[in-house]
């Protein structure tokens, strides 16, 4: 049965009815959906889909640095691969971003120049949370006045789990405030929500706080993206679009590595959320290894020869 949405600021008028909102949706049968995942994982694509698919993947990734020795040059270096993923064949296309530390964004942004990739920042004590509201507010502003385009903020996962819905739907509204212009993906770290009926509620809670992504993980615990989480959350976008009217685009985050993971995920989106998901303005994936994988399949299919890995620029 669709969820129905009622007036927003009844929803949120309280933390009791926001909580009531939220444990009222449909519970997630977590048997039902990890085999509902498997068995969209195993369906196959013939050659000319997948060479589609492969374009389509690199035209979705995230091209991620967020080390701690994180260098100017990495992320110019970085950069430059996010604009000529494959030198020698410029039929590939760009990716879609660079996700970098907020003291990096000018960089990235000064290096990408008039590309049409845009810039992406993690922000708001990023990757624990663990930080007061200004100081969260001021990290995203400062990396929006550096010039990023889009916002990657983490919730506070302690809140979330210790029930307090309101503060943790305040802060995604604050943070979206602070943002201007620049698009906001709102982090939930799935593998420390501990159930999937988190995962749905959480994926309600940023989407009626205006995110404009909600995304799985930072990439720093495990386990990361799953098929389960990211299913339950393709189930909640396509929900809340037939509950509203407004679509609100997906990121899995961390441990994707392979084409052929890849390609999982793509067919799941069509499968769940629909072919409007598949497109790099509603879809997404954070990644740092998964491009090179990406060029290695898309360069066995286009000449007939595996290339191994030394062939293209370590990320």
């Amino acid at each position: 049965m669709p969820t129905t949405v009622p007036d927003l600021s009844d929803v949120t008028r309280s933390e009791a009815s926001l909580r009531r909102f939220l444990h009222g949706l449909p519970g997630v049968d977590q048997v039902g959906a990890d085999a509902r995942a498997a068995s969209l994982g195993t369906r196959s694509i013939k050659t000319t889909a997948k060479a589609h698919a492969l374009d389509l993947a690199i035209r979705m990734v995230d091209l991620t640095t967020l080390e701690g020795a994180d260098t100017a040059g990495k992320v110019r270096a970085l950069a430059s691969k996010a604009k000529t993923p494959d030198p020698a064949d410029p039929t590939c296309p760009q990716v879609a971003a660079v996700c970098v530390y907020p003291d990096m964004v000018a960089t990235a942004k000064q290096t990408l120049g008039t590309s049409g990739i845009n810039v992406a920042a993690v922000a708001t004590a990023f990757p624990s949370g663990r930080a007061s509201l200004d100081i969260k507010l001021a990290d995203t502003r400062d990396a929006v006045e550096a010039g990023a385009d889009e916002i990657d903020m983490v919730i506070d996962r302690g809140a979330f789990l210790s029930g307090h819905y309101l503060q943790v739907f305040e802060e995604i509204i604050a943070v979206r405030e602070a943002c201007g212009e620049a698009h906001l993906k709102v982090i939930f770290e799935t593998g420390e929500l501990q159930t999937y009926d988190n995962v749905r509620r959480a994926s309600w809670l940023a989407m009626m706080a205006g995110g404009h992504f909600i995304k799985t993980s930072t990439g720093k615990v495990q386990p990361a993206a799953t098929l389960p989480v990211t299913m339950i959350m393709l189930e909640a976008v396509r929900d809340y679009r037939e509950a509203t009217g407004q679509m609100v685009g997906v990121k899995p985050a961390g441990g994707i590595r392979t084409a052929k993971d890849a390609i999982k995920y793509l067919v799941m989106v069509n499968e769940v959320a629909g072919p409007d998901w598949l497109d790099p303005d509603w879809f997404r994936f954070g990644a740092s290894t998964l491009l090179n994988e990406l060029l290695m399949q898309r360069t066995k299919m286009t000449t007939g020869r595996y290339s191994g890995p030394d062939y293209f620029t370590l990320d």
